[in-house]
């Protein structure tokens, strides 16, 4: 049996009774340095040091005779390796007796409802994932370094009135508050920050909605899908929690970056051959908080990546594979069909006579739905209102078997 027990900067005075009877029972606790160091001399406990990477050592926790004891920051299942453990070894091998997290902290400290506050980890993940257009966020940081980072993004993509409060030390003897905002933090950043820290944060202005954005909400060059075709085309991905889009030709990156925000977890790759696209694609996800790996042309840069059972990078394989451009390019579609796994979705828009040749083939081989798609618009005409088309698009949607 693994148990994990939670311990914060406190450290052994904020312990349970459970929790100190399983410390000083343990004949050898595993921990990160900082941790372990927070133990006083009645643990008589053998301490192991995590190593880095540590997963290869967490998977031989399970070879070891008797129970083994981990110790981890605050509440183990809150970003933390009581998840993880649960992940390798089952439920019924891990047992986990949790710490006052340091969101619950950092929430209590703000007046904040714990329910209505967004939680994000830059423990795995970098500072651009923590930037959104509204709401209030308890930022988990890596390290001292976090802060000042996340601050430059938020002033550098407009949102530099945006409050900040810096918490170093939750629930410890050396705790310390700083309220700022996120540019007079960038602008001078302090070199004095704990790496035991969080910082919650209120996005200012608070410009957030849950609908699909309008086009002006993306830089873009005219390579679009227009925001009533961006509703019908997400609609049709139908994305789901944590799942990877892969958006080929990408253009301004629109339906990549609609993806990540329209569910917990949602990432996209972006495929796309223009350098000043992908540039300006990188630039409109990191306004939007979203997850976007930006990558060359397809299906050129898919034999850049190594395809295996575990995945793709490092990466899972693609849930789902939007084709907004490059249609009629030869071997596209075919290799796009082929990467996807069994139950994956494909979606193709196409506004050509070519490329609905194309579309027509292959539903004729494969089936799937066809649909076409007209949007008018009302513009004035003369003392009248008239109606102006847009350009028809045929959507061609197909799940894989």
């Amino acid at each position: 049996m693994i148990v994990v027990v939670g311990i914060g900067a406190d450290g052994m005075a904020g312990l349970t009774a459970p929790s100190l009877a399983e410390l000083h029972r343990a004949t050898v606790i595993y921990g990160a340095q900082r941790q372990l160091g927070l133990l006083d001399d009645t643990v008589k406990a053998e301490r192991r040091q995590w190593p880095s990477p540590m997963l290869g050592t967490l998977e031989t926790l399970r070879d070891i005779d008797g129970d083994v004891h981990v110790l981890a920051s605050g509440d183990p299942m809150l970003h933390g390796v009581g998840r993880l453990l649960i992940k390798l070894l089952g439920a019924d091998q891990v047992v986990v007796l949790p710490h006052v997290s340091s969101v619950a902290l950092a929430c209590a400290r703000l007046g904040w409802a714990v329910q209505d506050t967004e939680v994000i980890s830059l423990m795995t993940a970098e500072p651009d994932s923590a930037v959104r257009r509204g709401g209030q966020a308890v930022v988990l940081c890596r390290d001292g370094s976090s802060p000042a980072a996340l601050a430059r993004l938020l002033a550098g993509s407009g949102r530099g009135d945006s409050e900040l409060t810096v918490l170093e030390q939750l629930g410890g003897p050396d705790e310390r508050r700083r309220d700022t905002t996120a540019r007079e933090w960038a602008a001078n950043p302090p070199d004095d920050v704990d790496d035991l820290n969080v910082v919650a944060v209120r996005y200012l202005p608070d410009d957030s909605r849950l609908s699909v954005l309008p086009d002006d909400a993306f830089a873009h060059d005219g390579q679009i899908t227009k925001q009533s075709m961006r509703a019908v085309t997400l609609a049709t991905l139908a994305p789901r929690t944590g799942e990877l889009l892969w958006d080929v030709g990408s253009g301004s990156g629109s339906i990549a970056i609609e993806w990540c925000r329209s569910g917990s977890r949602c990432r996209a790759v972006a495929f796309e051959r223009d350098q000043q696209r992908r540039k300006r694609i990188a630039e409109n996800a990191l306004a939007h908080g979203a997850i976007v790996d930006v990558r060359g042309e397809a299906p050129g840069a898919f034999d850049e990546i190594v395809l295996s059972a575990g995945g793709v990078d490092g990466l899972p394989r693609p849930s789902a594979i939007f084709i907004g451009g490059g249609l009629t390019q030869p071997g596209l579609l075919q290799a796009c069909y082929e990467r996807l796994p069994a139950g994956g979705r494909l979606v193709v828009n196409a506004v050509t006579a070519e490329s609905e040749a194309v579309l027509a083939q292959w539903y004729s081989r494969v089936g799937g739905e066809l649909r076409r798609f007209q949007h008018y618009s009302g513009e004035p005409l003369g003392a009248f209102t008239g109606w102006r088309p847009a350009m028809p698009v045929t959507q061609w949607s197909v799940t894989t078997r």
